[in-house]
């Protein structure tokens, strides 16, 4: 399914299926590649090819956007990433991918997301509500306990 907008971006949902070299050149035109593992191709490649929602913008044949998401469609949707090349932001194009993501999953299905600490104030202007209960496990540490 694709969708047409101003400027004449092209959103796709589960469709024209960014290389993982779009992808990672995306990271990189955003702010995302600080906090992505873009020096691991074969964790940016499972990233891509492992998502269950993955929802693109494009500009002509540039991808200028991504929202990836994990979810079960009913009752949480993980939105991992958002990315916009920073050239193009500014234009709405976040805010769609996020409209688009949220309109996938059924109507009970909650859009959950942890932002970068300069992202806080973006996220609560669109409506999101700050929830401090997120907890991490980093690949090397173990549950104790």
């Amino acid at each position: 399914m694709s969708t047409k907008a101003s400027m004449e971006i092209t959103y796709e949902i589960n469709n024209a299926q960014p290389s993982v070299d779009q992808f990672l050149s995306l990271l990189h035109r955003s702010s995302l590649a600080e906090r992505r593992p873009v020096d691991d191709l074969a964790c940016i490649k499972g990233m891509r090819e492992n998502s269950n929602l993955l929802i693109s913008a494009w500009h002509d044949q540039k991808l200028v956007g991504i929202a990836r998401s994990l979810t079960d469609f009913h009752y949480a949707c993980y939105l991992s990433d958002l990315a916009v090349d920073r050239t193009y932001q500014g234009q709405g194009i976040g805010k769609q991918l996020q409209r688009l993501s949220q309109a996938q999953p059924g109507p009970n299905c909650k859009l959950i997301l942890v932002a970068a600490p300069a992202a806080d104030s973006y996220y609560a202007h669109l409506g999101f509500t700050d929830n401090p209960r997120c907890w991490i496990l980093e690949p090397d540490q173990i549950i104790t306990g």
